[in-house]
């Protein structure tokens, strides 16, 4: 029996070293499907219950191995659903392919059911983006968006008419598409900055007194290096979000994150840093970065077009990040004035012993913080943990302390909601030895919590974790702060995640007592097969700015007075908490 386009299609991104597909069956990929099922040996077909979080666990999984991540859609609608978690991809850098079925290609633009151009809604998504035109076309296309995905970092998509999927490949070809006249070989580039930007670089860095590091996802290989410039400049490394586990939490280096989510420390280094150094990161949020002309910056970024993006740096080393700080070492020299390392030093410890008084508060409703810390003190070294959006990912980044070894991860530019249980799933499938973790909000997590059935019907392990607390968290608050507004369409109605999770023939349990929190949280941790935790906590307890600016004091007071239908509730939750600190 003679090949189809179909088997091409998936022995061809097989031989790019594809193991899973995340996707779901429909009649637009049917014979996409009976290739996958003919070849089960060879690729994972994993069946998701919605085709976003396919999408997500494609750009989950490579961003947790460095692989090309793959998902599948049929036509019309469910191509649709893939494009949010794509989109994550795309703007968090990561390798994706996405397949889709297209109607019957005679019948194109026809008015037939699901008669959608899905490679004109990809346009703007996929970097490489296109339509099998006969089956002969099909291994030029599937290389070409395999190498395009991993070269670039970004999607690719192909889109392929139902009846082509099952037409063989031999007929109807042109006398220029020789036969296998494509390669699945991939070839990486060197990336080595020039040695004059190099000594352009160091010449700044080593004249600096004051010099910040801020380390984002392209610096996720490079701890060792980061903290051994770190030690040479007597510089704090301050984190992205998404460069979280570039050096661990521990490390006399860091002062933890930067932003809304960030730390105090964090804040004042960046503020009264001479000299930047930025790695990997083109961190999006300008106004927590110095003033332009206030301090002089070098940065290293993969993308030239990412250079001076944020900042207006003197030198751009266009390198991996590891390559580029060892080709800086042995350039740089020690700075023997140490204050100012020493002064993040300290800003820290003071940081850290705040955020443990928050999280040891006994009070009933039980405090987020709460949680986040009893899980983040039961991790294993080799933990995944998967956050979610929302206020969620202020206690993840506050009081879920990354180890080395570990690694931690969100929807970081799109920031999108219903994430964090996909992102899990793909970790846990990519790893299935490591404990894998998702940190969700309820919001969030009802988004997309029928992927827990997924779960039990792979039977993965993964531990999630539901912070309850019956609101648009973030929403509420940005309502309140930005904008001076009392908060409107924020509450959810409560979900019991427990029974949930039972429902679906996994393990429920619930945290409302503090006092009981650790005990259950290793229980869950301990337990086998799929658990869901819902830890029910205070909903008024604000995810508080490391520095809040009196524009932000002012719209919360103004929210207040304008009729905020909480307002003593959240009064006495910041009053308590400030009067607790001062103590």
């Amino acid at each position: 029996m003679k090949a189809t386009a179909a088997d091409i299609l998936i022995d061809t991104i097989y031989d790019w070293g594809v193991e899973v597909i995340f996707g779901l069956p429909g009649d637009g990929i049917n014979g996409i499907m009976e290739a996958l099922r003919k070849r089960a040996d060879k690729i994972r077909f994993v069946q998701v219950r919605h085709e976003e979080a396919a999408a997500f666990m494609a750009c989950a999984y490579a961003k947790y191995t460095g692989k090309l991540g793959v998902c599948l859609a049929t036509s019309g609608p469910g191509g649709i659903h893939l494009l949010n978690g794509l989109y994550d991809a795309k703007l968090d850098g990561q390798p994706v392919l996405a397949i889709t079925g297209l109607q019957y290609h005679d019948l194109i633009n026809t008015h037939s059911q699901q008669d959608i151009e899905l490679d004109k809604l990809f346009i703007d998504v996929a970097t490489y983006n296109a339509r099998v035109m006969g089956p002969a076309h099909v291994e030029n296309v599937a290389d070409l968006a395999c190498r395009t995905a991993l070269a670039y970092r970004c999607v690719s998509h192909v889109t392929i008419p139902v009846d082509m999927q099952v037409m063989e490949v031999e007929r109807q070809r042109s006398p220029r598409n020789v036969p296998h006249h494509t390669s699945d070989a991939f070839a990486r580039g060197a990336r080595t900055p020039p040695e004059a930007d190099i000594q352009h670089a160091a010449e700044i860095l080593n004249a600096g007194k004051r010099i910040a590091i801020l380390a984002g996802r392209g610096a996720l290989g490079a701890s060792d290096e980061l903290e051994q410039v770190a030690e040479i400049l007597g510089a704090p490394i301050i984190k992205a979000l998404l460069g979280r586990a570039a050096v661990p939490d521990d490390s006399p280096y860091t002062t933890g994150t930067i932003g809304l989510l960030g730390t105090r420390p964090s804040q004042d280094a960046m503020e009264a840093c001479d000299t930047l150094l930025m790695a990997g990161t083109s961190f999006p949020y300008i106004e927590f970065l110095p003033k332009p002309g206030k301090a002089r910056a070098v940065q290293i970024e993969l993308d030239p077009m990412r250079i001076g993006l944020r900042y207006p740096v003197e030198v751009g080393l266009v390198a991996d990040s590891r390559n580029a700080l060892q080709s800086l070492l042995p350039h740089l020299n020690r700075n023997e004035d140490r204050r100012f390392l020493q002064d993040a030093q300290k800003g820290m410890a003071d940081w850290r012993e705040l955020m443990e008084e928050r999280a040891s508060r006994m009070d009933k409703p039980m405090k987020p913080q709460v949680i986040a810390s009893e899980l983040g003190k039961r991790l294993l070294d080799t933990a995944i943990v998967s956050a979610d959006s929302g206020t969620v990912a202020t206690w993840w980044a506050r009081h879920i302390p990354v180890r080395r070894g570990q690694m931690h991860s969100l929807s970081g530019n799109l920031a999108s909601m219903a994430n964090g249980l996909c992102y899990a799933i793909a970790a846990q499938i990519a790893y299935p030895d490591r404990q894998c973790i998702a940190f969700v909000g309820d919001g969030g997590f009802s988004m997309l919590m029928g992927e827990f059935a997924t779960c039990v019907k792979y039977q993965l392990p993964v531990k999630v974790f539901v912070v309850k607390n019956n609101t648009l968290g973030m929403i509420k608050w940005e309502q309140m702060v930005f904008l001076g507004n009392p908060e409107y369409g924020c509450d959810l109605h409560p979900i019991d995640f427990a029974a949930f999770a039972h429902a679906c023939g996994g393990v429920g349990m619930t945290i409302e007592d503090p006092h009981d929190c650790g005990r259950i949280v290793e229980q869950a941790l301990n337990t086998p097969g799929p658990v869901i935790v819902q830890a029910v906590v205070d909903p008024f307890e604000p995810p508080m700015v490391p520095k809040a600016t009196l524009k932000q004091v002012a719209g919360l007071a103004q929210s207040l007075l304008r009729g905020e239908p909480n307002r003593e509730k959240i009064m006495a939750t910041i009053l308590r908490d400030r009067v607790r600190e001062i103590i």
